[in-house]
Formats: structure tokens, C-alpha cells, sequence
């Protein structure tokens, strides 16, 4: 059988490429501006050709051929998040990369794209994005659907929503992508099924590589984490001060920063009226993880640990497995898992399409 392939844009660390990986389809070419992000998905994905470079200068028939099974990526969605209101405007430039994915399908015309965004993207200048990127392509030739997805639905033990459009070409059938058949979990996984086998930490740890704390795992989220694996890598957390600390410890689980304060521990805070619900969080075991964006600026507490969640807890809790590796400063690692797609989430979409294949 013919291999089929993908070309991964606005790739990231590498996200949504693990879970093509994981469906079957294998990405040949891929493209990232970030330097430390595409470092990352190089380590990760060396059978894959990687462009570090502005998308905007790319010609991909350059670089691959014209027809590949998939294409997708999500271009950079900082001007549509609904939590970002400093950029979320017509005039950042960030907001118009999408007709860069839009020239890609255009010149490549892959039998298949997957386009994903924040949940912002679907209701930002009153619907007007969304409602021309799916317009514009369904005239390049495709068939769209799109929805807003939650990734604990699909084994992630975290509550994701993003949004996605789904096309299929004509000239292949005109497929119209049915997200209500993809199978959802039974029973949503949970930060204590995620996290349970991870080593204990402290404040400021730097282990690279250590034992896990149970030798077997207890559930099958973490079977498929550790597959790979022999020992937990990456544990690192970021230092915080001792009045942060301070704050943790006054927070129980589902928890925020009103804890704190009820407390007389947010005097430094010059104001708290545009504190959002997710700062000063500690994640609660028995649920999925609230949404891992940039973890570390957003403060989120261990579920029993007085410290912040390690880079490794944060990956679990994104589904990339125990044998991936990020690349740059802790700062950069973080922000890439924030970023990224969890592949668990990718993969039950590249599930659904290749089982129109079949």
C-alpha cells in the first residue's frame, strides 16, 4: 500500500505530526519560523525535511510535490484567543497567516487539509474569519466541515477546545467529514491517571532523567505514555519565589488565586479585576487538567506538590509520549507545549479521515 503523506505547516514542536504518525500518515515536509520549535520537531521527527523559515517566503513546490494525502497546521492564533485582548484586533499581523495556508492548499492540492485554530478564531470580527477561510476554500475545490472539539473527549486528560476545519477535493469525491461519528471515550482521563507514575519533585528541579515513581504503570494513559520509555525525562520546574510558595500553599485542589487572596497573600498584585479563573490554579485529580497554554505564566499548581507542574507533567497532560524531546531554554520548552495540538486529539481526526479510505 502506498504511504500516505502529509505536509505539516505552522507546525510548532510537532503536535499534530505525532499524531499523524500515530494514524498511520507520514509527514515529509514541515514548516516552523520559530527557531527553538522547529529544533524540536528536527530531534523528534528526523525522517521529516524541516523549514526554519517565514512561511510567507516559501515556495512548497520546491520542496515536495504537488497531491499529498493531508495537509495541515494552524496558523499563529494569538490575535484570535479569546484570553489574549491586547492583540485580539484586525491590525496584528498574526490574524491574516491564514491565506498562507490558504496559498498552500492552493498550490499543492492535497486530497485532504486539516485546519485548527483557537475557539477564538471561530467567533472573532463576529464570525467574519472563519466564515472566509471555509468560503475560500470550499472555492479552491474542497468540501468543509467545521466544529470546536474538546480534546478530553478523544483521551486527553485535559479540557481543550479548539477549532477545526476539515475538506476533502472534489475531484476525489467530495467527502463531507462528519466529526459526530469520530468515537469519543467512555470515561474521560484524569490528572491522577495521567500524572501518578511521575516522579516526585520540588521548586526548581532540573532532573533530566530519573526513575518513574511507580515501576509499572497503573492505567492505560500512562502504558501509552511510557511505551517508549524507560525512565521520565525533562523534569523540570521552574523556580519560583518564596512567596509564591507561600500562595501554593494556601490553594487546594480546583483552587485558584482567590484562595490567595482570601488569604492576605496577593498584596503584590497592583490589581485583580482582569485575573482570569485559571491563574494560581491547582488541578484537581479525579478531573481532566483545566487548559495547558503557558503554564508557567498562568501559575498552575501540582494537584499535591507546592510547586509548579514540571515540563514533563505538562507534556503528559498533553499527550505527547515520554520519549519526546523539547528543545531550547525552559521558557521556550514551555511555550511549546502550550502551543502545541495534543496528538492524542490530532489523532482521532487523522482516525476519522483515513477511515473514508478504507
Amino acid at each position: 500500500m502506498k504511504t500516505k503523506t502529509a505536509i505539516d505547516i505552522f507546525s510548532g514542536a510537532g503536535g499534530m505530526s505525532i499524531g499523524s504518525i500515530m494514524a498511520g500518515i507520514e509527514p515529509i515536509l514541515a514548516i516552523e519560523f520559530d527557531i527553538h520549535a522547529a529544533k524540536t520537531y528536527e530531534a523528534n521527527h528526523p525522517k521529516t525535511k524541516v523549514l526554519q523559515q517565514d512561511i510567507k517566503t516559501v515556495n512548497p513546490l520546491e520542496h515536495t510535490e504537488k497531491e499529498p494525502f493531508i495537509l495541515f497546521g494552524g496558523p499563529p492564533c494569538q490575535g484570535f484567543s479569546v484570553a489574549n485582548t491586547k492583540t485580539r484586533n484586525l491590525d496584528n499581523s498574526n490574524n491574516w497567516m491564514f491565506r498562507e495556508y490558504l496559498r498552500f492548499v492552493k498550490d499543492l492540492e492535497p486530497e485532504w487539509f486539516l485546519f485548527e485554530n483557537v475557539v477564538g478564531f471561530k467567533s472573532f470580527d463576529k464570525g467574519k474569519f472563519a466564515v472566509e477561510v471555509e468560503e475560500e476554500l470550499k472555492e479552491l475545490g474542497y468540501k468543509t466541515n467545521s466544529t470546536v472539539l474538546n480534546a478530553a473527549d478523544f483521551g486527553v486528560p485535559q479540557d481543550r477546545k479548539r477549532f477545526f476545519i476539515v475538506g476533502h477535493r472534489k475531484e476525489k469525491g467530495g467527502i463531507k467529514f462528519d466529526f459526530e461519528t469520530m468515537p469519543k471515550v467512555k470515561k474521560k482521563v484524569t490528572v491522577n491517571e495521567a500524572l501518578n507514575d511521575l516522579p516526585s519533585l520540588i521548586n526548581g528541579d532540573k532532573i533530566g532523567k530519573t526513575s518513574y515513581k511507580i515501576k509499572n504503570p497503573t492505567n492505560q494513559y500512562a502504558k501509552l505514555m511510557r511505551q517508549n520509555s524507560k525512565y521520565a525525562i525533562q523534569n523540570f520546574v521552574t523556580a519560583n519565589r518564596p512567596h509564591i510558595i507561600e500562595r501554593y500553599k494556601v490553594i487546594k485542589q480546583g483552587e485558584n488565586w482567590q484562595a490567595a487572596k482570601n488569604n492576605g497573600l496577593l498584596k503584590t498584585y497592583s490589581s485583580t479585576k482582569h485575573t482570569h479563573s485559571g491563574i494560581y490554579k491547582r488541578l484537581e485529580d479525579d478531573k481532566p487538567s483545566v487548559t495547558i497554554a503557558n503554564y508557567r505564566k498562568s501559575m498552575l499548581i501540582h494537584p499535591h506538590e507546592n510547586r509548579g507542574l514540571s515540563l514533563r507533567e505538562a507534556a503528559r497532560l498533553q499527550s505527547f509520549p515520554d520519549d519526546f524531546i523539547f528543545q531550547g531554554t525552559l521558557s521556550f520548552q514551555q511555550q511549546q507545549v502550550g502551543n502545541a495540538v495534543p496528538p492524542l486529539l490530532a489523532k482521532a481526526i487523522f482516525d476519522r479521515i483515513l477511515s473514508y479510505s478504507n
